[in-house]
């Protein structure tokens, strides 16, 4: 798989919020300001850039059936994957609170308008969406791992950067009183992911050749057989 090919879909196709909508407490609550749906989104890429390949490490060498065959044959038979749940989330908690940390030291007033959204990324389902997504993908090295989390965490960020910039302009819009606050973000949403549905099919070409190609091959190598058997019933009539 191309490393750009993977890094655009995790983008636009497989958009966390509009393809899966993964995340939608933090992308509600958090959009009613640019300035903090910037915050919050870039500490979203951050852990999804740093767990998605650790916990492709945990999955590979530790939870997957047969993973412990590097410690010896005796544990090879070993099955661990009842613990990946566990082990994802205390990775991604660890990954959290380290952006916590570095966000109230370096800058107190993006902390303070983040509140408890920050700490909440421990259990934002895109997070754990991420990880899980990955192993679902089985990935065949770490660097792929890594791609998929970065273009994941953008894409997340694309999403509530976009709605928060539309709910800073409607918010001097004249808007039906039934529609204000969440009720018109939820048909912006879904407005947006109608429009992100458009993506589907920018990376679809290569395939469309692919499946084309072995079909016309298949029709050539017909018409050589058929031509073949007849000529082999002509010398067979001489």
């Amino acid at each position: 798989m191309e490393y750009l090919e993977l890094f655009l879909k995790a983008i636009f196709i497989d958009n966390m919020v509009f393809a899966f909508f993964l995340g939608m407490c933090s992308y509600l609550a958090v959009s009613k300001k640019v300035s903090t749906a910037v915050g919050l989104g870039a500490a979203v890429i951050f852990v999804l850039a740093i767990t998605v390949p650790l916990n492709f490490l945990l999955d590979k060498y530790l939870l997957q059936e047969g993973a412990l065959a590097w410690l010896g044959p005796e544990y090879a038979d070993y099955n661990l994957s009842f613990l990946t749940f566990i082990l994802f989330i205390a990775t991604i908690a660890t990954m959290v609170q380290l952006v916590e940390i570095i966000v109230e030291k370096f800058s107190p007033s993006l902390y303070n308008s983040l509140g408890i959204f920050l700490p909440l990324i421990a259990v934002n389902c895109a997070i754990l969406g991420g990880s899980l997504f990955m192993q679902q993908k089985e990935f065949s090295n770490i660097s792929e791992a890594a791609v998929y989390g970065i273009g994941s965490g953008i894409g997340w960020f694309l999403a509530i950067l976009a709605i928060a910039a539309i709910r800073e302009k409607i918010r001097y819009s004249n808007v039906p009183a039934p529609l204000r606050g969440l009720g018109i973000t939820f048909i912006l949403t879904g407005l947006m992911a109608i429009g992100f549905m458009s993506f589907g099919g920018m990376l679809t070409g290569g395939d469309e050749e692919a499946k084309e190609e072995p079909k016309a091959a298949h029709i050539e190598k017909e018409k050589t057989t058929k031509e073949v058997a007849k000529n082999t019933n002509v010398i067979t009539l001489k």
